[in-house]
């Protein structure tokens, strides 16, 4: 900082009187001396007593400094006199005024801790402190006698702070008191308690907004989720089957055990404000229930050894009131649903999670649901059984309603393997892209407030934790036109992307080879909950073992023995079998050891003896590498000068052995892609074999000695390849060949050598696509059942992957109707609120009218808004059904 100099002189000008040390008067009424500035108002100005206490009777709170011949000190605007007036318009003052309870009143506000001169108006007409105190944006710790209160602008500054940085009352307090006095010098009365009662209201009556509140009415409710009579079409019950699905409700149920609370207080000596009328469910009714079935055992797991279950009823809850919570979110647009969260008094035991979750739904005349919930293939079993236990109005009819159950993407890999396809959303239809994980990225931003509500009494708690949940939604709510956009971009390049892949793998395969798949993935689509149907993207035949492999393995080596062993070289040689000897020499560099040196070095001198015959003008090369040389050229390191390496060396070469050549690189590129693939199968087997079945250390180091050939086997592959590309791209512009290359890429090392179900690194299984390995035309000739098996998985993977993206672009535009239809209804259900009340006064009434219209007017501007963002994306009727409402 060059001008760090410049900056601390200027500071130290604040310390003085600055511009103003020689003033004798004061410059307002050029009365009397002036030794006081406000230093909260816009200015150093110095003012005379009279002066600074008449200019701050609209300003009570601001902080005043008096000069003392040598320095500034603090004094309070009380102390030089200004008494505030209540009741009556600023700077008048009342016939019967009424001091505060001893004179002494606190008043909270951004800048401090102030001791306040306060007199509340005593006329016949005056209303009540409370209303004075009220009307003055002032909000009292208790309505009998107050002497303390907070400004409505520090509540509201606390208000938003405790969602950004999820600051405690306890923090945000102690940071007041020390503007006040940052030295302890000068304590003032703790007011905490009372400050924390002020902020537990205020949450509660910023939460209500309007009187006569039902359950759940207090919830910010997702816009974007079907909402009968709110954003559904008239006609939704009567579209057709294959856009019914549009109208589904995709829930996910969840745990948290960092919200847990100790024994601190109780119901009776902290109650909650609200009684349901948010997130968390009423509190009297769900304990009712907790308490009548708590002797109800729960069955452990049949699916992997999943703690939630198993230890559901043996949690550590020593010293803990509750040891967290248990929620429903909205699994699309991850926001928590009204009366979802509840208390968790052991583990995440079913009895708990099955109160939320039809407590949730108690209303909601949806009648397609999608669950999802990481422990779904064993808790939904006996689900309506256990229904019978839940209270009666919370019932639903199973027998009107189509529901599925999912479990999480994330969550899934710890499943059996049966639970990873039946329960998977990867592999099922009218799901769109829908992971069920929205409950897990909602933690990260609770999970701070857990370290001051686990101290909190319950009622207390709850209604933090209620407020917090409704900002959160609300940031969801106004963040949907950013998120839904993202997704869109992002599912319209995927939707084509996948269509291309899938479109490539299916024209790879023979004809008519995936109708039976088809058929069959269909009839499993259509009957997802009956387990007798087959699954296709179950394995149907068993994984090879590590004998197949081995034998495998040795008749691999005994074809490559074949293919280049012991060959016969004649003056008289034919062209073809000059040039196949030459990339079979250049395939024995590539893999030779030093014992196969000598013989190698022999074929490679008869073969140049031929190569002088064909190609003399390679002699030159020849005899330039032949020079001495320090370092010794190895047989695998000779260049053999084939055609397509004349050509890259602008050497003459008959243009027939360049075709011999051309045809023989041709079908060598298909071998070595064959080798490849098989290789690639063999590896993937091994691996699976090799993690299920192989104990021990004797019987790991045999499979991972046979593992190695494997992988040996796929470099020599890869490299083969590679060679066989890179002459077909030398040969090509001389031989005038185009189109090739569609079918034989070049083959890149990290993406394009892996195994028919290996993503690349990072892509999960909804995005991954095949390599072009497998895709490439005759891939599934093979008729091997290993391979036509892994085929049809694939395939049915690689359809369901097309299908979801589709699928999501279909949902997403739906999405973004529903929110614009339901942003109009909302405005209009504001304005029926505004002027369908009427209340006891005038002024009342205006403001009623006027917070309704505020609502309203936001409400059509946030869907002006988004509707500009998705133009590119909504139709013609989307726009038109939500501008009507």
């Amino acid at each position: 900082m060059d001008d760090r100099d410049m900056f601390l002189l200027e500071f130290l000008r604040h310390e003085g009187r600055g511009d103003y040390g020689g003033a004798s008067v004061c410059w307002h009424c050029h009365l009397d001396v002036p030794q006081f500035r406000c230093i909260d108002c816009f200015g150093a100005e110095l003012y005379c007593k009279d002066c600074i206490v008449s200019l701050h009777a609209q300003n009570p709170v601001h902080r005043i400094q008096e000069w003392t011949n040598s320095c500034f000190t603090v004094v309070s605007l009380k102390d030089l006199g200004l008494r505030v007036q209540l009741g009556h318009f600023a700077g008048d003052s009342c016939l019967l005024p009424k001091r505060a309870f001893n004179d002494e009143f606190t008043l909270i506000d951004t800048n401090g801790i102030h001791n306040i001169g306060l007199d509340f108006c005593g006329c016949a007409t005056a209303q009540t402190h409370t209303k004075q105190l009220l009307r003055a944006a002032w909000f009292q710790a208790t309505t009998a006698d107050p002497r303390t209160a907070a400004t409505f602008r520090i509540l509201e500054q606390y208000h938003l702070l405790s969602f950004e940085s999820k600051a405690s009352g306890y923090e945000f307090y102690r940071s007041i008191a020390r503007l006040t006095d940052n030295t302890g010098l000068h304590p003032q009365k703790d007011r905490y308690e009372g400050f924390l009662r002020m902020v537990r209201e205020w949450r509660h009556l910023k939460m209500l907004n309007v009187a006569n509140t039902q359950s759940g009415e207090c919830a910010v409710i997702c816009p974007a989720c079907p909402q009968p009579l709110k954003n559904l079409p008239d006609n939704w019950k009567d579209v057709t089957n294959d856009k019914r699905w549009l109208y589904t409700l995709f829930v996910a149920i969840d745990a948290n055990f960092h919200l847990k609370r100790r024994i601190v207080s109780k119901d009776s000596t902290d109650p909650g404000l609200s009684r349901g009328w948010a997130y968390f469910v009423d509190e009297t009714a769900y304990k009712a229930y907790i308490l009548d079935h708590g002797d109800m055992l729960q069955e452990k797991s049949t699916c992997a050894s999943h703690n939630a279950v198993n230890m559901a009823d043996t949690k550590a809850s020593h010293g803990l009131a509750a040891t967290g919570v248990g929620t429903i979110d909205c699994a699309r647009h991850n926001m928590k649903l009204p009366n979802g969260v509840g208390d968790l008094q052991k583990g995440e035991r079913y009895r708990n999670m099955d109160y939320l979750f039809f407590s949730t739904l108690h209303g909601r005349c949806i009648e397609t649901l999608n669950v999802s919930y990481d422990i779904a293939c064993q808790w939904h079993k006996h689900l309506w059984e256990r229904m019978a236990t839940i209270p009666l109005n919370l019932h639903l009819d199973p027998l009107t309603k189509f529901i599925r159950f999912f479990v999480p993407k994330f969550h899934l890999p710890v499943h059996i393997f049966k639970c990873q396809t039946t329960y998977s959303f990867n592999f099922s239809k009218n799901v769109g892209r829908t992971d069920g994980e929205a409950p897990e990225r909602g933690w990260s931003n609770i999970n701070p407030v857990a370290s001051s509500t686990k101290e909190m009494g319950p009622g207390s708690r709850r209604d933090t934790l209620d407020d917090h949940f409704g900002d959160w939604n609300w940031k969801k709510t106004v963040g949907l036109g950013a998120t839904l956009l993202q997704k869109m971009d992002e599912a319209q390049e995927e939707k084509e992307a996948h269509r291309i892949a899938f479109e490539e793998l299916d024209g790879a395969l023979p004809p008519g080879a995936s109708d039976p798949w088809r058929s069959e993935i269909e009839y499993w689509e259509c009957n997802p909950n009956d387990s007798s149907v087959t699954n296709l993207f179950e394995p149907k035949v068993t994984s090879i073992t590590q004998a197949a492999v081995r034998l495998k393995l040795a008749e691999m080596e005994a074809r490559d023995l074949q293919q280049g062993i012991d060959i016969s070289f004649h003056p008289d040689i034919s062209p073809s079998v000059f040039i196949a000897s030459g990339i079979d020499l250049e395939g024995e560099q590539y893999a030779t050891i030093q014992r196969q040196q000598n013989s190698l070095q022999r074929k490679i001198d008869a073969w140049k003896r031929v190569q002088a015959l064909y190609a003399p003008a390679v002699q030159l090369l020849h005899s330039d590498s032949s020079q001495p040389s320090l370092d010794p050229i190895t047989p695998e390191d000779t260049k053999l000068y084939l055609p397509s390496t004349m050509t890259t060396k602008s050497l003459r070469c008959d243009t027939r052995l360049q075709a011999t050549e051309w045809e023989l690189r041709f079908a060598q590129a298909g071998d070595a892609l064959e080798e490849l693939r098989q290789s690639l199968r063999l590896r993937d087997h091994m691996y699976t074999f090799k993690r299920d079945w192989v104990h021990g250390q004797s019987a790991n180091t045999r499979a991972q000695n046979a593992l190695t050939r494997v992988i040996a086997k796929i470099s020599a592959a890869a490299h083969k390849y590679r060679a066989a590309h890179g002459a077909l791209s030398a040969l090509a512009p001389s031989l005038q060949m185009t189109g090739w290359n569609r079918r034989y890429k070049e083959l890149d090392k990290t993406d394009d050598v892996r195994g028919m179900s290996a993503p690349r690194k990072g892509v999960s299984e909804g995005r991954r696509q095949l390599s072009w390995i497998w895709v490439v035309e005759g891939v599934g000739d093979d008729q091997d059942e290993v391979i036509q098996d892994c085929l049809r998985v694939e395939w049915c993977k690689a359809q369901a992957r097309s299908m979801q993206w589709a699928e999501e672009v279909e949902l997403l535009s739906e999405e973004m109707r529903r929110v614009l239809q339901f942003l109009r209804w909302h405005a209009g259900w504001w304005y029926e609120k505004g002027h369908g009340c009427t209340l006891s006064s005038t002024a009342a009434n205006e403001g009623l009218v006027a917070y309704a219209c505020r609502q309203a007017q936001l409400r059509h501007n946030i869907a002006d808004h988004f509707e500009m963002m998705w133009t590119a994306y909504l139709s013609t009727t989307a726009l038109s059904t939500a501008m009507t409402l």
